[in-house]
This record gives structure tokens, sequence and C-alpha cells, in this order.
């Protein structure tokens, strides 16, 4: 069989989950599994995969399945820990004094704290806890998934206190190699690493001023009563000024500092400019807006956890400050979780793992149940059981409550995840041939020659709505780009740059990352439609970022040292 041949067919479950979830409108529950055995098949028949290298693969998903779902089990008991202890009414009752308009407490909710909680955290973290928020506030939960996935574009490359870059680029590019390139030319790859993360920064500001206006103009568009572009862009003044105070200290972190901290910088200067100018209506439209009573929702809309007054009704009611404290208490926790070694080390000391999987090379699992973010959400949640003054009862009915919706997540994922995991794992086999993400990568560069630089993010993304990782995508296709790049004669830096900045963006049609956060608001069965409301945030942060390539390369000249040098 052809190469060409073999790329298409490596495409083959990625189209499969778009026709069926998007297209028919299949519940994941259903699509994933078809999606799984298929996938499973062409490693095997048309990959020369071994049986055991497959079935290795799929105990790999298994246990980075329940490491997702160890995630989802921490938002969701945190959230209705909250709804028990009374923290959730004094949270709705907090933004109504700042705000009553929904446009404004989705730009400081999802946008400006979902960024933060992504700095501190990734792993799909700001949805799982973004969106149940949001339900808690009285948005409708389909409303919130959506909101809660438009986050994952700009701040991710710099997730996880940089994960993506650190760990993504860092290992996904041959360091030796072209550390030795660089020493030829008088550089190092200190400088050259410099210009990668810089770049990122840049491109994801440029791209990022406008999410903020995006992200209200689709929820005004596709949930309001009146179904209006309009009603989004009435708030354009204020929502520009919001993407502004998240992304001009974001990119100034992003080239100065290092690749640790835009994201958390971003959103910390976003919230303390944002928010008192929303208090004093600064840049606000005269009319506030709101969804249409909960009664009119159409049934897509509802998920299956509701957050009700009456559910604390007779409590003794929890002041603003206290209401939030865990959430400032989570955020303060992820960040010493990544930034300390010593209390790093603490949390990860406990560890469940299987190496090399049926003697697979380099196909191993880790479970850190402390060190997840789960795991300090569960943390979180014990503290708040002290802090709330709750009784022992009120925690068991949050716990109760939890378990339950884990159920269906969990079907979904246990599919989803191994097949990713066949995907990657398929470099691996008995006929020498590259893995199918790179295969997929391969066709489209062949295909589009000098252009290719526009398609760059868009190859990114492709690994990331794969892996549902931009750490992955870069590990997977850094080197790939870097490759590309050097063949047309062009800047390897910003090459791998257009590449994370995709693979970022990817997140917000990433499968299981629609499926984690829809199950944090009980909303499992609908993510076809989550999809095709997130689609359209994703071309444009494709196509701005693959047009600011081609005129980087093209017009601006971007250069780096390996440009023109030899070898």
């Amino acid at each position: 069989m052809s190469q060409t041949l073999l790329s298409i067919l490596a495409f083959v479950p990625l189209v499969l989950a778009g026709v069926l979830l998007i297209g028919f409108r299949w519940p994941a529950k259903y699509a994933m599994p078809l999606v799984f055995v298929l996938t499973a098949l062409i490693g095997l028949l048309a990959w020369d995969m071994t049986l055991n290298r497959v079935i290795a693969s799929t105990f790999q998903g298994l246990i980075l399945t329940a490491a997702i779902l160890w995630i989802i089990f921490g938002a969701i008991l945190l959230l209705n820990t909250l709804k028990h202890s009374g923290g959730i009414s004094s949270i709705r009752r907090g933004f109504s004094n700042i705000s009553p308009d929904r446009r404004v407490q989705v730009l400081i909710v999802a946008w400006l704290f979902g960024c933060f909680i992504e700095g501190a955290s990734g792993f799909g973290t700001p949805a799982a806890v973004a969106a149940p928020l949001m339900v808690a506030l009285g948005f409708p939960a389909l409303a919130a998934v959506v909101m809660g996935m438009m986050v994952q574009s700009t701040p991710v490359s710099f997730g996880a206190v940089g994960t993506p870059i650190l760990v993504g680029v860092g290992a996904g590019l041959d360091k030796t190699g072209i550390s030795e390139q660089l020493a030829a030319v008088g550089s190092n790859w200190e400088v050259f690493f410099h210009l990668i993360f810089s770049r990122v920064a840049i491109i994801h500001a440029l791209c990022g001023i406008l999410m903020p206006l995006i992200m209200v103009s689709i929820m005004t568009r596709y949930f309001g009563r009146n179904k209006s572009w309009t009603e989004g862009l009435a708030i354009a003044p204020f929502a520009v000024f919001t993407g502004l105070a998240f992304v001009i200290p974001y990119a100034a972190a992003g080239v100065f500092l290092g690749p640790e901290f835009p994201s958390m910088i971003g959103a910390l200067v976003g919230l303390a400019i944002v928010v008192p100018a929303a208090k004093a209506g600064f840049l606000l439209p005269k009319d506030s807006w709101d969804f249409a009573p909960a009664s009119e929702w159409p049934s897509e809309w509802m998920g299956k956890i509701e957050m009700k007054i009456e559910d604390v009704a007779g409590k003794t009611p929890i002041s603003v400050p206290m209401a939030w404290a865990p959430y400032l208490i989570l955020a303060g926790l992820l960040v010493a979780s990544r930034v300390f070694p010593d209390f790093k080390a603490l949390l990860m000391s406990l560890s469940f793992g299987w190496k090399d999987i049926l003697g697979e090379t380099g196909v191993s699992g880790t479970l850190e149940p402390l060190y997840l973010p789960g795991g300090i959400l569960c943390i979180v949640v014990l503290i708040t059981f002290f802090l709330h003054r709750m009784s022992a009862r009120e925690l068991g009915a949050a716990i109760s409550e939890s378990s339950k919706t884990l159920l269906g997540a969990g079907f979904v994922l246990i599919f989803t995840i191994p097949m990713v995991r066949i995907l990657i794992n398929s470099g691996v086999n008995g006929s020498d041939l590259m893995s199918m993400p790179v295969a997929m990568a391969q066709l489209v560069a062949n295909s589009v020659g000098d252009v290719y630089p526009f398609f760059a993010p868009a190859v990114g993304a492709l690994g990331a709505f794969i892996a549902g990782s931009n750490t992955v995508s870069n590990l997977m296709l850094s080197q790939f780009q870097f490759n590309t790049a050097g063949l047309l004669g062009l800047s390897g830096a910003l090459m791998v740059a257009l590449q994370s900045v995709g693979a970022a963006a990817g997140n917000m049609i990433a499968i299981h990352n629609v499926v984690a956060a829809s199950a944090t608001v009980g909303l499992l069965g609908r993510e076809g439609i989550t999809l095709r409301k997130t689609m359209l945030p994703t071309l444009y942060y494709l196509i701005l970022a693959g047009t600011i390539g081609l005129i980087g390369f093209y017009v601006m000249g971007i250069s780096d040292p390996l440009v023109g040098a030899a070898g």
C-alpha cells in the first residue's frame, strides 16, 4: 500500500468520529466504541502493529482514563460541596453585585478565571471547574460547556505552568541535534528555545484579543432569547478591553519571563483590571443581558446537575469572600504543586504505575492521585468541609451526587482514550511505518507546498484533536514541523511556534475534552452539538494564526539562527 493511501487511511477514524458525532448527532457513548474498534483494526491490519501493542496501548489508555475521571470527580465534588454548604448562593449574590449582565459574568468566570486555572493546572481543568460554576450561576448547561471549551485556546500553550512548551516542545524536538547545528553557527539551544516560546506568546496574544468577544457573541447567538449576534457585539468595547487586559501582560510574560507564567499573570492582571471596571460600568452598554427564563430553554440545553437556590434554604448565609475561598485555595495549591519542588515531590510520592505494559517498550502509564488536579480538588473539598462548617450528612450528599455523574463519562472515555493511544503508539510496527498522526501531517505538508505555513497550526490542531492535549500534539509533531520548515528554507522556530498555537486551539474540539466537560454538568450524549458550536472559534483561531505565519515568513522575513545554515 502506498504512503499516500496509508495516510488517508489514518484519517478514517477521525472522519468517522466527526461524521457520527457532528453529522448524525450520535451520542459519544455509541460513536466512540465503533471508532475504537476501527482504529484497532487499522493498527493491526494496515499499520502492522502487534496485537500485544494494541492491547498494551488500550491498557495505557485506561490508566489515563482513570486520571481524567479523577479530575472530573474532584471538580464536580467541589461544586456539589459548595452547593450544600451554601457557598454557591453567595457566589451568585456576589456576581449580581459585580454585574447582573451574563455577558460580563462569562468574561470573568469563563475567560479570566478559566485562563488562570488553565495556567495553574492544565489537564482540561478549566472547563471542568468553570462549566459547573457557570451552571451554578444560572447558565444553561450546554452554554456553560461551550464557553468552558472556548477557554481551551489562548492560555493552553502556557497551561500547567508551561508544560506544553517545556515538555511538549522541549522533548518533542531533537535537542541534541539542533544544539549541534546551533553551535556550528555560534548560537545555542536557550536562544532558539526562547525564540519559539516568545513567538508562541505573541501569536496567541494577537489571536486572543478577540476571543472574549467571540465567546460572548456565540453565547447570545445560540443561547439568547433573540438568537442575536448583535446582542453579543453590543458589548464589543468591554469584551475587547477584557481581551487586551489579558493578552498584554500575557505576551509580556511570555517574551520576558519564560513559558511558566504567562497565562496566570495575564489572568490575574486581567481580573484586577476588569472586575473593578465592570463594577463601575466602564464601557458597558446600558442594557443588561440575560438568558430567557429556564422554563423556556430547550431540553438539549439542560444537564442533569441542577443548582437551585432552595437546595440550601434555611442555611446560615456564607459571606462572598468565604464562598470564594475554596476556589482561591484551589488556585494557590495548584500553583504551589507545580512550582515548589518539595511540595510537588510530596504529592507525587503516592503513585501507581505500569511500566512497559505487557513488555511493550515505551507504553507506560502512571496514576498520581494527589498530584493530579483531582487530588488537589479533593483536598480543597476537605478544607471546605471545615471552613464552611458543614455536617457529615451534607458532605455525604455531595459525594453521592458526584459519584453518580461519573458513570456516563467513564463509559465514553474507556473507548476514546485507548483509541488515542493506539494512534500515538502506532509508530512502533512491523513495517517500519511512521505513526498515524505523523502520516496525517505528512499528507497535509505534501499537498500544499510553499503555503504550508498557513496549514501548520491546523496540523497542530489535528494532533490535539486526536490526543486531547497540546503537550502530546507538540511531542508528536514538533520535530516534523521543524523538518518541514527546513525543507522550505524557513524559520524552524516560527514553524514550531505555529504548531504549538494550533495545538492549543485544537483543544476546543478535542473529543475527550468535550466529553469530560460535558460530564461535569450532566450533559453526556450531546457532544456533537458542542463540537458544532466550538468549530467556529477553532476555525477563527487557525485561519488567523496561519495568516500570521504566512505574513511572518513571506512578508516580514522572520528568521532564526538556523535559516540558511548548512546541514
